[in-house]
């Protein structure tokens, strides 16, 4: 999500039970269809050929508490289909709020692109996490980070585990919103676990070793362009310019890659590390 659109609509009641009165509302519209009156209607027989609509999982943060968090999503403008909160529910868990059926649509990707398929919020499912995001810096230095919570990574891992079995999403299409949208987002930022995702199985990530050894092979024989950086950031999923020269909108996407895949640094640089989990990272799987 993002500071800009954590605002709280006037005359909101208060967040926790504003949003118990929302998911009310929501379970009685999940019920079984009922058919018009005068229509005759047989669903005894499914087609074999069908699949999920649902192609993409989203992680967000919030930029704030669970109060506004919540406040936001079920009244706001925008929305998730669900919000990892950080209140604590007892035995080390966090409270998971489904504030939209998932055959809906949430207003969470806005203008977003992965592997060319444009305007993600009606093949996606978005996990929203309660979470401040970057904090203010002192003496101008580099903003620091909030820190998710283990309950609430655990909480996360359960969830796109089952979203992803249930729909069939493929690894690389588990995604953040800074991936799908890196010319204007940053969330879920540089400290969420994507590396110990991928190890459970849930999500992207690259072989190490070979990745070492083709960063040895840039520092020894030079640094790819400006346009292998760009294509290889295509091949990967990544919505970039393909104007040749780091101009700032690949510097962008360069840098969300990086907080991504080299969280350690994201500074946009394409440096040899970056060119080497690049060449190593799978693109779309079959």
């Amino acid at each position: 999500m993002g500071k800009d659109v954590l605002k709280a609509p006037p005359g909101v009641g208060s967040g926790r039970r504003g949003a118990l009165a929302l998911l009310g509302t929501l379970a009685l519209a999940g019920c079984a269809r009922r058919w018009p009156a005068g229509l005759d209607v047989d669903t005894s027989i499914s087609a074999a050929s069908q699949d999920s609509r649902v192609r993409f999982i989203v992680l967000h943060y919030t930029d704030g508490d669970d109060r506004a968090s919540l406040r936001t999503l079920s009244a706001g403008d925008v929305s998730a289909h669900y919000l990892v909160s950080d209140e604590r529910t007892g035995a080390g868990r966090v409270r998971v709020y489904n504030l939209v059926p998932e055959d809906r649509n949430a207003w969470h990707a806005g203008e977003s692109s992965w592997f060319g398929r444009t305007a993600l919020n009606n093949a996606s499912i978005g996990i929203e996490i309660t979470n401040e995001g970057p904090l203010p810096g002192g003496n101008g230095q580099a903003p620091d980070w909030q820190a998710y919570s283990e309950a609430q990574i655990r909480a996360v891992i359960l969830l796109v585990r089952d979203i992803a079995r249930r729909h069939g999403i493929r690894p690389e299409n588990i995604v953040g919103h800074s991936d799908i949208a890196p010319q204007r987002k940053i969330d879920p930022g540089p400290l969420f676990p994507w590396r110990r995702l991928a190890q459970d199985g849930l999500g992207r990530w690259y072989d190490e070793t070979a990745a070492q050894a083709a960063g040895a092979r840039f520092v020894a024989t030079g640094l790819p362009d400006a346009a292998w950086i760009q294509e290889q950031l295509t091949r990967v999923g990544y919505a970039v310019p393909r104007s040749g020269v780091y101009d700032p909108a690949t510097v962008r996407v360069i840098a969300a890659f990086q907080m991504h895949y080299r969280p350690a640094r994201y500074d946009g640089v394409a440096d040899a590390e970056t060119a080497a989990i690049l060449s190593v990272l799978p693109g779309e799987s079959e």
